[in-house]
């Protein structure tokens, strides 16, 4: 396992992602939707890694197209931060790849459209890609 760090624009929000393999061997989705292509946003994820979100802030959600992913964004530069998926006893998302200080390792973006599947669908497949999120923190 693998864990790399990054932050948000303005420092607030930092991340560590853990992940089972190279950063090398993972290509970033990007999202095909309006949002994500707005803001430039590739996606990180792997079933068997972990997010840790650590903040001194409190993080803002923002919900687009089907309303079912929650985006985590830093309150103080709108960064996004990660889509996130909250039901019952799960808390799972996909990291904004563009925030890691060591994002150049990463492989060649793959385009995806989301917006082609279905609802269920949708929720179903980031349930396979998706990892487990962590959220410490530091505000006083």
């Amino acid at each position: 396992m693998e864990s790399h760090q990054g932050k948000c624009s303005c420092g607030k929000v930092e991340v560590e992602i853990t992940l089972p393999e190279p950063l090398s061997s993972y290509h970033p989705r990007a999202c095909d939707c309006d949002f994500c292509t707005a803001r430039n946003i590739a996606y990180l994820s792997h079933p068997n890694g972990l997010l840790v979100i650590t903040t001194d802030v409190g993080l803002l959600g923002k919900k687009q197209g089907s309303n079912q992913a929650r985006f985590i964004t830093c309150p103080s530069c709108q960064t996004v931060i990660a889509a996130t998926l909250q039901q019952e006893d799960i808390f799972i998302g996909a990291l904004n790849a563009t925030l890691l200080v060591d994002a150049a390792l990463l492989g060649e973006t793959t385009q995806v459209s989301p917006k082609l599947l279905s609802a269920k669908d949708k929720v179903e497949r980031w349930k396979t890609l998706w990892l487990p999120i962590k959220v410490k923190s530091n505000e006083p």
